[in-house]
């Protein structure tokens, strides 16, 4: 029988809150083409001589503040999450982060010296983007060519509207929203608008209208924005949530460029200087807390909203290792190990790669 294997991935923190260490991180992530998608020679030139002089020095800052006695919260979170998995199934389970460690040719390696011929990859990302999915996906195949030539992948596909997740991610989110709360703000990650256009199939559906995201398109399949919208109205409606009660906003913008709207820091204090005291934030793009929700969010922008005037802001944990959320994952490993006939209607196929 064809021996199976599950690779999760997710996007990566430094080795360490040092400097070197996170001008290596930095380095290698701002370099990849599907991040900051300039000619090679202008990428190059941006990094190096605009953005690593200086951004090493106060990134390392921000991850002194959320380091912890494991390490990146991220990466053990993830690690958490693989053990967890591990002890449910005989298949092998690697993890890997798509920058620096554990690194993606040892996870590659590992499995492929367990006899792994068929592998299921996980991209710990619920929605499609360039710059996390479509990266991650690349690379594990990149790898694979080279040193697993045999090895077949199928991709687990773009999980955000999915029953599971959603279930998953209201449960985790209920204790919050049980206390009372004048807002809650859905806070995604954001990307470049040019971003859209690229992923763009039809190279004329995203942002070419203001509704293009509630208009059917098969767009739709790599439009971060409408994904993420998607999770939205799926949250809502499964927590049961009052229209005007909630908004959403993107984070983490970087450069002068225009990224998808409206932009988290601007939000913030502008829901505090409009009455709102009370606000509560969800980081759904996420799966394991990291430098942008916990320092960004949870520090930042606590911040800026009690000095906008307003009086609580509360962080909402990812999912991390919730229970539904493992039970989630344990599904998508369980259709991949199982006949096909066992298939859940309506699961998020894993698709070749």
């Amino acid at each position: 029988m064809t021996k199976k294997g599950i690779l999760l991935v997710n996007l990566g923190s430094p080795d360490s809150p040092k400097v070197p260490d996170v001008r290596r991180y930095l380095r290698e992530f701002l370099m990849d083409g599907r991040v900051l998608d300039a000619p090679w020679p202008v990428r190059f030139f941006v990094v190096h001589a605009l953005i690593l002089p200086s951004r090493p020095k106060q990134s390392a800052e921000a991850y002194h503040k959320i380091w912890g006695p494991d390490g990146s919260p991220l990466v053990a979170t993830s690690k958490q999450v693989q053990a967890e998995l591990q002890r449910r199934t005989s298949a092998p389970i690697s993890l890997a982060m798509r920058y620096q460690n554990p690194s993606i040719p040892a996870a590659v390696a590992e499995l492929a010296a367990q006899g792994v011929e068929e592998l299921l990859l996980i991209p710990l990302f619920p929605h499609f983007a360039m710059s996390s999915f479509e990266t991650a996906v690349e690379r594990v195949k990149e790898v694979a060519r080279a040193h697993a030539p045999a090895m077949r992948i199928q991709v687990q596909a773009p999980f955000y509207d999915h029953p599971d997740y959603i279930k998953a991610l209201v449960a985790s989110a209920n204790p919050y929203l049980q206390k009372g709360f004048d807002h809650l703000l859905f806070s995604f990650h954001g990307i470049p608008e040019r971003h859209l256009r690229k992923a763009d199939p039809t190279g004329a559906h995203c942002l070419a209208s203001n509704d293009c995201c509630h208009v059917d398109s098969p767009a739709h399949q790599t439009c971060y924005r409408a994904q993420c919208l998607k999770t939205v109205a799926a949250f809502v409606r499964e927590a049961s949530l009052p229209s005007g009660k909630y908004s959403v906003s993107f984070q983490s913008r970087l450069g002068n460029e225009p990224w998808l709207t409206p932009y988290t820091d601007l939000e913030l204090p502008r829901f505090a200087r409009h009455g709102v005291k009370t606000i509560l934030v969800i980081c759904p793009a996420f799966v394991s807390d990291c430098l942008e929700t916990l320092e960004e969010i949870g520090m930042r922008g606590r911040d800026c909203f009690l000095e906008a005037g307003g009086q609580e802001l509360t962080l909402i944990p990812c999912l991390n290792t919730h229970p539904l959320w493992l039970t989630t994952l344990e599904g998508m490993i369980a259709r991949f190990l199982g006949p096909a006939e066992s298939s859940e209607p309506g699961a998020p196929a894993a698709h070749e790669g």
